[in-house]
C-alpha cells in the first residue's frame, strides 16, 4: 500500500488461506477439496446390464421387447376391466372380475421379479485370482516356463457317477460351474442358465427361473381367461341385438380377443414346455444341446435329476433361494497404491529411453558451453609447443559421449606465414604474441562444429602440421560456434 493511504499494486493480490491439518498439499485451499464419494459396485460392473435404483434393479440392456410385453398386457387387461367386466358382472356373477383382478396382479408382479432381478451372474476373477488360476493349471500340466500358454478349455468331475466337463471363461477368467454358462448379450457367466429371454429384459438363470415359470403359467390362465369370457360377453350381446351390433357396441372386445387369439398358442407351448424342462430337472440350454439324450449313449443320463416328477418340481420351484454373488450395492474398497518396479528397460523402455535422449542433449549443450567458456579467456601461451601431438597439455579435455569429440588443443597465436611447422623458431612467435596481446584466439581443435558440418573422427591437422587462423575466420567461427548452441538448446 502506498503512503497517504492509496490503492497500490498491493490491493490486488490475494493470500488462499493455508490449511495445516489437511492432508493435501499445503498450497491447497479448504474450499477447493472435494470429498471422495465411494462408489457402488454396480457403477463399475463390467458386464452389459442396466441398473436402476441405486442398483436395485438389474435389467438387461436390450428392453424394448421387454416394453412391449408391457403394453400388450396392461392394454388388453385394461380394454378387459373396462368394457367387459361391467356387463359380466351384472349378468353373470361378480366374481369375474375379481378372479382376472387376482391373475393380473399375479402375473404382473411374476414378470417384474424376473425382469428386475439377478438371474444368478457369476463374478468375474480379479486380476490376482486369475494370475493364480493360470499358475495351477501350469503346475497341474508340469509346465513352469514363463512363456504363453494358454489354459486349458475343460476340466472334467465326477456328479452322481456322470462326468461332466467344466468349460473355462476367457472373458470372466474362470472355470464355470455345472449348468452354468456364457450368456452373449449380458456378457455374464449365469449360474443354472437356461436362456436369454428378450420378452422379460433379463436372462433366466438360477435365481429368477421359478419366478419366470410362474410368470408364463399364471400369463397362459390369464390370456385365457380374458379369451373366454370375451367370447362370452360378444354371445351374450349377439343374443340381444344381433352379432353385428354386438360388435358395434363393444368394439374394445374385438381387439382383446384378436391380441389373445394370435398370443395364446405361444404362450400356453411354452408353459407346457418348462413344465416339461421342470419335471425332468433341465435347462433349455440343456435340452436344445441334447446334453443328457438317450441318442449319445445308452450310458448317458441326467445326473441333477431326482428320478421322481413330484421331487424335480419342488425342488425348481420351493427350493431356497440362494443370494446374489455379485453383491452390486456393496461399496467398493479402495485400492492399495502399487509400486512401481525397476525400469530395467523391458517394462519402462519408453522412459529409459527418452531419459537417456535426455542425457544426451545435456552432455552436448554443457560441452558447447564448455568450449565457448574456453574461447572467452584470453590465450596467452609462453610455451614453444606448436602441435597437441608433441606435449599434452594438462588441461586437455576430451568429452566423450554421443556429441561429436570436442578435443582442446595447445592454442596457437596467428602469424602472417600460411602454417608453421615443428622447425621453426621461437622468436617468430614470440613478437606475434606481444603484437596481438589483446586478441583472443581459437585453433581449430578448441572451436566446436555445428551438427551435421564436421564428421566425427575427421582429422582437422594434419601430422606436425597446423593451419592458423586469422581475425576474420575467428569470428565466423565463433559464430557458428553460438548457432550450434542454440540449435542443440533447442533441441
Amino acid at each position: 500500500m502506498t503512503p497517504g493511504g492509496g490503492s497500490g499494486p498491493m490491493k490486488d493480490c490475494e493470500y488462499s488461506q493455508i490449511s495445516t491439518h489437511s492432508s493435501s498439499s499445503p498450497m491447497e485451499s479448504p474450499h477447493k477439496k472435494k470429498k471422495s464419494v465411494p462408489k457402488r459396485k454396480w457403477e463399475v460392473f463390467p458386464g452389459r446390464n442396466k441398473f436402476f435404483c441405486n442398483g436395485r434393479i438389474m435389467m438387461a440392456r436390450q428392453t424394448g421387447v421387454f416394453y412391449l410385453t408391457l403394453v400388450l398386457i396392461l392394454v388388453t387387461s385394461g380394454l378387459f376391466f373396462a368394457f367387459d367386466c361391467p356387463y359380466l358382472s351384472e349378468k353373470i356373477t361378480p366374481a369375474i372380475p375379481a378372479i382376472g383382478g387376482i391373475l393380473f396382479f399375479f402375473v404382473m408382479g411374476t414378470l417384474l421379479r424376473t425382469s428386475f432381478s439377478d438371474p444368478g451372474v457369476l463374478p468375474r476373477a480379479t486380476p490376482d485370482e486369475a494370475a493364480d488360476l493360470e499358475r495351477q493349471i501350469d503346475i497341474a500340466n508340469g509346465s513352469s516356463s514363463g512363456g504363453y500358454r494358454p489354459p486349458p478349455r475343460t476340466k472334467e468331475v465326477i456328479i452322481n457317477g456322470q462326468t461332466v466337463k467344466l468349460k473355462y471363461c476367457f472373458t470372466c477368467k474362470i472355470f464355470r460351474p455345472p449348468r452354468a454358462s456364457h450368456c452373449s448379450l449380458c456378457d455374464n457367466c449365469v449360474e443354472r442358465f437356461d436362456h436369454h429371454c428378450p420378452w422379460v429384459g433379463n436372462c433366466v438363470g438360477k435365481r429368477n427361473y421359478r419366478f419366470f415359470y410362474m410368470f408364463i403359467l399364471s400369463l397362459s390362465f390369464l390370456t385365457v381367461f380374458i379369451f373366454a369370457f370375451v367370447i362370452t360377453h360378444v354371445i351374450l350381446r349377439s343374443q340381444q341385438t344381433g352379432f353385428l351390433n354386438a360388435l358395434k357396441d363393444s368394439p374394445a372386445s374385438v381387439l382383446e380377443a384378436v391380441v389373445c387369439f394370435f398370443s395364446v398358442w405361444s404362450i400356453v407351448g411354452l408353459s407346457g414346455f418348462h413344465t416339461y424342462l421342470i419335471s425332468s430337472n433341465q435347462t433349455t440350454n440343456e435340452d436344445i444341446k441334447g446334453s443328457w439324450s438317450n441318442k449319445r449313449g445308452k450310458e448317458n443320463y441326467n445326473p441333477y435329476s431326482y428320478g421322481n416328477i413330484f421331487t424335480n418340481c419342488c425342488a425348481a420351484l420351493c427350493g431356497p433361494l440362494s443370494p446374489s454373488l455379485i453383491d452390486r450395492r456393496g461399496f467398493i474398497q479402495p485400492d492399495t497404491p502399487q509400486l512401481a518396479g525397476p525400469s530395467n528397460g523391458i517394462t519402462m523402455y519408453g522412459a529409459t529411453q527418452s531419459q537417456s535422449n535426455m542425457c544426451d542433449q545435456d552432455q552436448c549443450i554443457q560441452s558447447t558451453k564448455f568450449v565457448l567458456q574456453a574461447a572467452a579467456t584470453p590465450l596467452l601461451q609462453s610455451e614453444p609447443s606448436i602441435t597437441s601431438e608433441e606435449l599434452p597439455l594438462p588441461g586437455k579435455t576430451s568429452i566423450s559421449g554421443p556429441c561429436a569429440a570436442l578435443t582442446l588443443g595447445q592454442p596457437t597465436p596467428p602469424s602472417s606465414m600460411p602454417n608453421l611447422t615443428s622447425d621453426s623458431g621461437l622468436t617468430d612467435i614470440i613478437p606475434l604474441k606481444e603484437e596481438h596481446e589483446g586478441h583472443q584466439f581459437l585453433t581449430p581443435e578448441e572451436a566446436p562444429s555445428p551438427p551435421g558440418m564436421l564428421p566425427s573422427g575427421s582429422p582437422i591437422t594434419h601430422s606436425h602440421t597446423m593451419h592458423v587462423l586469422s581475425l576474420a575466420s575467428q569470428d565466423s567461427l565463433h559464430e557458428d560456434s553460438v548457432r550450434g548452441l542454440v540449435k542443440l538448446s533447442s533441441v
